[in-house]
């Protein structure tokens, strides 16, 4: 008979986030904003992390005077103590995390990988995938002595198409799903669910090139068999779904939300 703990049973809304404790890097603009606002909808209490203090709080009044929890933690996921200091603070805060969802993420380089600096691609690796399985080595041992609990990797759609002009973000977004299957392997015994999200074109500050210009819009929805470019709530929705009991069978994965680009091309 297998021991591995079962979900509880709480609320009969499979989205119930009430009681759960969700840390989310990145989670000032974009798609970390609305996964934390969203999270805070379903009743978790949310810490709110980005490297500007100022918009780190800005976020978090607006999530309490919507009526939801919020903790203003400042980090830069570049530097180890920091990271600690960010879980560590949470702990003594809220006694635990039930959440993890790792969202920040940089990309100083655009161009092929013929060209790249070895700087340039050693800051996208270290931010974009050590500093994720940092933060995860500090958050998953309390995770699994709470009873389990479920991380998310926002990964990217470029770590499964091929790219000329992002090749080195592609290499670290793929290696992140990579993260979440092995961690999933490592800690589904302890009832730990570990997921990748690998969104599509967002419309974000992230991607704005390719959708300010009304007509690079128009020629990127071309590649979008939905008709339209993504927006942050897309994501949110699906991060919601892993989060929650709602997800409860489900990890290693890396879903895909992407409109249908990888499915489909060109009319």
């Amino acid at each position: 008979m297998s021991t591995t703990a079962q979900p509880a049973v709480g609320s009969d809304n499979l989205f119930d986030l009430g009681g759960k404790v969700a840390l989310i890097t990145g989670s000032t603009r974009g798609i970390g904003l609305a996964i934390a606002k969203h999270f805070a909808r379903h009743g978790a209490r949310v810490v709110i992390s980005s490297r500007k203090a100022d918009a780190v709080e800005a976020v978090r009044s607006e999530i309490a005077e919507a009526g939801g929890e919020a903790l203003a933690a400042p980090c830069n996921i570049s530097y180890k103590e920091q990271l600690q200091a960010l879980v560590d603070k949470t702990v003594a805060e809220w006694d635990g995390i039930d959440i993890l969802v790792c969202n920040a993420a940089i990309n100083p380089y655009f161009g092929p990988l013929a060209n790249i600096p070895d700087d340039a691609y050693d800051k996208i690796m270290a931010s974009n995938v050590r500093s994720n399985l940092w933060l995860c080595n500090m958050v998953l041992p309390q995770m699994a002595a709470r009873g389990g609990g479920a991380v998310i990797i926002v990964s990217s759609i470029a770590g499964i198409k091929g790219t000329r002009m992002l090749g080195a973000y592609g290499l670290s977004k793929a290696a992140d799903s990579a993260l979440a299957r092995n961690l999933a392997v490592e800690w589904g015994h302890k009832n730990v669910r570990v997921n990748a999200l690998a969104p599509g074109v967002i419309k974000t500050d992230f991607a704005k090139a390719l959708y300010e210009n009304p007509e690079t819009e128009k020629f990127v929805i071309r590649q979008y068999p939905i008709g339209r470019l993504g927006v942050p709530d897309d994501v949110a929705g699906v991060a919601v779904m892993l989060a929650s009991r709602a997800g409860s069978f489900i990890t290693g994965q890396t879903i895909v939300i992407d409109g249908g680009t990888t499915i489909g091309g060109f009319e």
